[in-house]
């Protein structure tokens, strides 16, 4: 083997130790010859990797009447609110969804059409971290579980990243220092700081590291990653290391959001690539729960479609074809595939045009109308949003 909320109602739904702080130290130094990691969310790297990927001019026309509605649903202060119960609890989540959909199609606060959006759901997110010396450095002050602050770091993270704003390093800087501080002591991560529980939690905490480490120039402690890449190892029954549990190897299986998230944890820090056994394994697997022609009703399960479609992407071949197309009939034709299904939900109606409905199970009755828009986008955008990597991550 290689090496190199969202909340409690979604929890429980993928269910289905004191902490340590481990000491900061320096990153590899940036090598100004680095593959930009957010290169394709340009123009010039969207047309390239959308013809490579089999993206498709409906799904961009998606995208943009997705983003004009998330305008629209923008709160005058610069915050996004999930529109289902509770939502008002978890607003650097909502906030940090929200801006991780404009992000990702490549709008910045420095460039694009929605710069003035994006910029002051930015501010907005600036303006409630914690900037202070101790425990609290970096931590939303709404944030009442780390989910939230996994998410909403991640968007400041990617922002960052995207445009090296100087304005932003100091509080990306903080939500990282929090995120590693916040470990627990089995190198997992709880809902409260110091704690540890399951791979869910663990997979944004991943997401907005591997976007500090795409930055080049922020602080990210190896020793962090190292152990998560623990807990992954726990969490993950047999030999291979193809499909992941919640808390432990219990219940590990192919085709669970929970395999899913694993797989994309490994391939963000781990230096799992196609080349990797257990990682050609596991995304193989995902397929048993790819959308067919036959499955293509209403939206549900999207947290899973939404780790999982990246993992079949970064696998790449033709199981990312049969995932992003459907698969061949008798005469070579193909239908049926994810795109097909999450654009064919998307609502064109006056009063809600470009959003997606609430799906109908737990993500959707936790994130509402808002959350279901913004993980649809985040799944058409996939075909940029991050440039598959060559390179393994540093030790």
């Amino acid at each position: 083997m290689t090496r190199p909320v969202f909340f409690s109602l979604l929890a429980l739904f993928l269910i289905a130790c004191a902490g340590g702080s481990p000491a900061a130290v320096d990153p590899p130094k940036s090598d100004p010859k680095a593959p930009d990691g957010f290169a394709g969310r340009t123009k010039a790297g969207k047309a390239k990797l959308l013809k490579e990927f089999g993206g498709s001019p409906e799904g961009e026309e998606a995208v943009m009447l997705g983003l004009a509605w998330l305008t629209q649903a923008q709160q005058p202060d610069g915050h996004w609110v999930y529109d289902a119960p509770g939502g008002y609890m978890h607003l650097p989540a909502s906030t940090g969804m929200s801006l991780l959909a404009f992000l990702g199609a490549g709008q910045s606060h420095k460039e694009g059409r929605y710069k003035q959006t994006v910029q002051a759901g930015l501010d907005w997110l600036v303006k409630n971290i914690i900037i202070e010396q101790g425990a609290n450095n970096g931590r939303f002050k709404t944030a009442d579980n780390m989910y939230v602050q996994g998410i909403g770091s991640l968007a400041l993270l990617e922002a960052y990243g995207m445009t090296r704003d100087p304005a932003l390093k100091l509080a990306a800087q903080a939500v990282v220092d929090f995120i590693q501080n916040a470990q627990g002591r089995r190198g997992s991560w709880g809902y409260k700081p110091g704690t540890d529980n399951d791979t869910s939690i663990v997979g944004w905490q991943i997401q907005a590291l591997h976007a500090a480490m795409l930055c080049q120039d922020l602080k990210v402690d190896m020793r962090v990653i190292e152990k998560a890449i623990g807990f992954l190892n726990y969490v993950s029954p047999g030999q291979t290391k193809s499909t992941y549990g919640y808390m432990g190897p219990a219940g590990a299986a192919p085709a669970t959001a929970l395999t899913s998230i694993g797989l994309l944890c490994r391939y963000y820090v781990d230096g799992w690539r196609k080349d990797t056994p257990a990682f050609a394994e596991g995304a193989k697997g995902l397929l048993k729960k790819a959308v067919t022609s036959r499955n293509t009703g209403r939206l549900s399960n999207l947290y899973y479609y939404y780790y999982a479609t990246q993992v079949v992407r970064y696998y790449g071949g033709e199981e990312w074809k049969t995932w992003n197309e459907g698969a061949e009939d008798s005469t070579g034709k193909r239908s049926g595939g994810l795109s097909q299904w999450v654009l064919g939900h998307q609502d064109r109606t006056p009063a809600n045009r470009g959003s997606w409905a609430a799906e109908s199970g737990h993500f959707g009755s936790s994130c509402g109308r808002l959350g279901t828009t913004c993980i649809c986008l985040l799944m058409l955008e996939v075909y940029y949003r991050y440039e598959p990597e060559k390179q393994k991550p540093p030790k």
